[in-house]
């Protein structure tokens, strides 16, 4: 066999690359041997200038020991194929990193959290204004008032939700939330309660008005000059010390009820008012933020007129305040970060209130609905005139259980 092709001899090989060539440059990537004639082939190899014999195909695999990684670099560095095993993974050091992660991204998110909400409340009502206040007792005092303000409402708003459109804004419901030791306490201050006006400074003038002795409807000292003269009358006229200001309008009310995806309520009787829009049947079921506030505005139908209204919206907001701080709600950002922007976009509240102060008053309200508190009218010795009256011995001695943090004992009607 001729060690080259017919017609070619070592002239026509010089200068060119390909197989055997004498040049120094390399045909491919890894450096050829140079080939020779003549040389005798070294022991067990095939003889220079013959083609050594080619692999053969098994099975469909190589059987010449081509994939062992020896000739093309592909083993793991035994002369078997086989190198070390890689070590188990650490698990511990795995679980740590996760953890520490995710505690990084919980306690960013909850401080991220907490001045949004901080940034949206509307701090508004300076209590320092208000003079003459009783001393303060143990425990903490919400006044916590719904106002039928339609700021926010549009034309269409306020004939779906019968508001009217009266210009100002009024107090619709008026409630003390006492926290302490024993339990929460709500008691609600019915709006024709027949109460006093005292000596007060106006909230914008700074002007002193000397008090007359004049006696008219509690609501009648919001409408005279808003939140600040609402607590000094409330003040005055109980002896109890009030530590913070809440404030909610219609429509901040009905937004947080849709934005929490309803409130279920167990309705004791059917309900039909026109004034207030209420149309619903006995019974459990879950209200939107339209029928919620229909509800907790009807008195016209009910028998006690505005005593059962009270008695109604302490219950609904007590429901309100149990379904915010369900697990669907807390645990669910898509429903409680709407419900929140809602419910912070909707209140009004003094200059020194926190939102540690409001999550105590929310988490209170729900202990109510729950059975660990007590809800109340404020106690009433009869009317004259069309004002309710107050019956000043349990008032007084509800104001000193209050004043202690004692159990409350007093009834309220």
């Amino acid at each position: 066999m001729n060690d080259w092709p017919e017609a070619w001899s070592d002239d026509n090989r010089g200068g060119r690359y390909g197989r055997g060539s004498g040049s120094a440059q390399p045909e491919s990537a890894r450096v050829m041997r140079q080939v020779r004639r003549g040389q005798p082939a070294p022991p067990g190899q095939a003889p220079y200038g013959q083609v050594p014999q080619q692999p053969r195909y098994a099975d469909g695999g190589y059987d010449s020991g081509y994939n062992t990684g020896q000739v093309y670099g592909g083993g793991r560095g035994g002369g078997d194929g086989h190198g070390p095993e890689r070590p188990a993974p650490d698990w511990r050091r795995r679980i740590k990193w996760t953890a520490i992660t995710m505690v990084t991204v919980l306690v960013v998110t909850t401080v991220a959290t907490y001045f949004w909400a901080d940034s949206k409340l509307n701090r508004d009502v300076d209590l320092s204004k208000v003079i003459e206040r009783p001393e303060k007792g143990e425990g903490t005092n919400y006044l916590i008032v719904g106002s039928d303000s339609r700021e926010g409402l549009s034309d269409e708003d306020k004939k779906r939700l019968r508001t009217g459109s009266s210009e100002g804004k009024r107090t619709d419901s008026m409630m003390i939330l006492h926290t302490g030791d024993n339990g929460p306490t709500l008691i609600s201050l019915p709006r024709d309660s027949n109460v006093e006006i005292p000596t007060f400074k106006g909230s914008e003038s700074g002007k002193t008005y000397q008090g007359t002795g004049r006696e008219v409807k509690l609501n009648a000292a919001y409408a005279e000059d808003g939140p600040e003269l609402l607590v000094r009358t409330v003040e005055f006229n109980t002896g109890l010390h009030i530590d913070h200001y809440v404030e909610i309008g219609f429509a901040g009310f009905a937004n947080i009820v849709d934005a929490a995806g309803g409130v279920e309520i167990d309705i004791p009787q059917d309900i039909k008012d026109t004034k207030s829009g209420a149309d619903l049947k006995k019974g459990k079921q879950t209200l939107n933020g339209e029928e919620a506030l229909a509800f907790v505005r009807t008195r016209y139908a009910l028998a006690g007129s505005d005593l059962d209204r009270t008695k109604n919206q302490q219950k609904f907001l007590s429901a309100l305040a149990n379904q915010v701080a369900t697990p669907s709600t807390v645990l669910n950002p898509f429903r409680l970060y709407p419900t929140m922007g809602a419910g912070l976009d909707s209140l009004i509240v003094d200059k020194d209130m926190g939102l540690f102060d409001l999550a105590d008053m929310f988490w209170s309200m729900k202990g109510v609905s729950g059975g660990e508190g007590t809800s109340m009218n404020m106690p009433l010795a009869g009317s004259a005139g069309g004002n309710l009256l107050w019956d000043k011995d349990k008032v007084k001695q509800l104001v000193q259980q209050l004043n202690n943090d004692e159990k409350v004992t007093v009834k309220g009607d």
